[in-house]
């Protein structure tokens, strides 16, 4: 614990400014970087939640220690925890092919949560390197993940098809082109009400490509394939 932090360890008019003050910075940077790739909760949305888990843990701290009420400090700062999962489940949408996204957004609402809570508490390491390490991960390492996925591009493709020899078609190609097949879900719709005996799959394929194989090279021979309606890069 670094000394120079002692005196403001305590609930005073000077302690509650710092803590509201770093917990709105805390907030606002990262929600600066949410902002900026256009994620559903961005600047405001994160130190809106980080201020409020900072005044849920210094409204507790002021019902024990100074109004002396029977109280328990830590019991409203884990509803604000468990509170969390309602906000960052509204940032979570699946596409219509399934694909899950703002996962990274919920999170870091929920981390911005704790550490308005670390703050508001008086535990100003925590807070900071906790701020650090999330602008870290999110700025930085999404930049190596991506490095890494471009190396060994993981594609995901909606194909759509009618004849059920498209498949082994599909299987026989990504074999031959040495294309792994990570996952594939099938689903199968009706076309249309009139047409009720007929019927076409929806197959949902996670793909690695080989080092430098080019889309083109997949979405062209996939589509030509008999029976293959449509093939869509998700």
């Amino acid at each position: 614990m670094l000394v120079w932090f002692d005196d403001l360890r305590h609930v005073t008019a000077h302690a509650i400014v710092l803590r509201v003050f770093l917990s709105m910075l805390s907030g606002g940077l990262i929600g600066l970087e949410r902002s900026f790739k256009r994620r559903p909760a961005g600047f405001r949305t994160h130190i809106l939640v980080c201020v409020g888990a900072c005044i849920t843990t210094l409204t507790s701290q002021f019902l024990y220690l100074n109004l002396h009420y029977p109280t328990d400090m830590a019991r409203i700062g884990a509803q604000v925890i468990a509170g969390m999962g309602f906000i960052g489940a509204g940032t979570i949408i699946v596409t219509r092919k399934n694909v899950v996204k703002g996962l990274t957004t919920a999170a870091g609402l929920w981390a911005a949560a704790i550490i308005g809570l670390c703050f508001g508490g008086g535990f100003y390491e925590g807070g900071g390197l906790a701020t650090v390490l999330l602008l870290f991960a999110e700025i930085l390492l999404s930049k190596v993940e991506h490095k890494m996925l471009h190396r060994a591009p993981e594609m995901r493709y909606s194909i759509t098809y009618e004849k059920n020899e498209a498949l082994p078609a599909m299987m026989s190609f990504f074999r031959l082109h040495k294309i792994r097949v990570d996952d594939m879900e099938i689903t199968r719709r009706h076309k249309a009400k009139e047409e009720e005996d007929s019927s076409y799959v929806t197959a949902l394929f996670t793909l690695r490509l080989p080092p430098r194989f080019k889309k083109n090279a997949l979405v062209e021979p996939i589509g030509a394939i008999d029976g293959v309606l449509s093939i869509d890069e998700m």
